[in-house]
């Protein structure tokens, strides 16, 4: 699939309209790309593009509170990056495809999904846009847990522990590194 338009883009973004979800993509500015995804936390990235982002909390109460909320931290230093590594798995490219779709997902289980059958292409379609913006090359990350080198998270779903990144008990997402971009998908209230 050619790169997207910013108007494909916003339309694959309504994968995560009715939830609680996260989505950023800043340039990638340090060799330390943790500091990268800090600076998103930190809500101090535009998208290099100026196409749309998703922020669940801008202009809630909790974030007047907490200006970082809803993230318990965010990496800022060397030492904060090391200590973020071990907190998320590379994923496949393969496998990428369907947890962003599964990102859409209410309680992050199809099975629990209404008309999920019917609803699958057009949530596949919009994922492969945002998989699109992403060349060959770039590497995806991800705090859920799961079986196999390449997961297929329609069939086996979130497996096992993950590490909570926000003031939630549970949230799960995902972060996209290459050269030239740094994203951050992430689920919060929906699971």
């Amino acid at each position: 699939m050619a790169d997207p338009s910013g108007e494909a883009w916003a339309d694959a973004l309504q994968l995560y309209a009715p939830l609680c979800t996260f989505v950023a993509v800043a340039p990638r500015t340090c060799e330390e790309w943790w500091l990268d995804v800090g600076a998103m936390m930190r809500l101090r990235t535009q998208d290099p593009r100026g196409w749309q982002s998703i922020d669940p909390y801008d202009g809630e109460e909790e974030r007047a509170d907490d200006p970082l909320f809803p993230w318990l931290e965010a990496p800022v230093t060397p030492a904060d990056a090391e200590r973020f590594r071990p907190r998320v798995r590379e994923l496949p490219r393969a496998s990428a495809r369907s947890l962003i779709v599964l990102l859409g997902v209410l309680g992050l289980d199809i099975t629990k999904t209404s008309h999920w059958e019917e609803r699958r292409p057009g949530m596949e379609r919009r994922a492969d846009v945002i998989l699109s913006r992403f060349p060959a090359g770039s590497r995806f990350y991800s705090n859920v847990g799961w079986k196999g080198d390449r997961p297929d998270f329609y069939e086996q779903g979130v497996w096992g522990g993950l590490d909570p990144f926000s003031h939630y008990g549970w949230d799960a997402g995902l972060i996209v590194v290459n050269d030239e971009e740094v994203a951050l998908l992430w689920n919060f209230l929906s699971i």
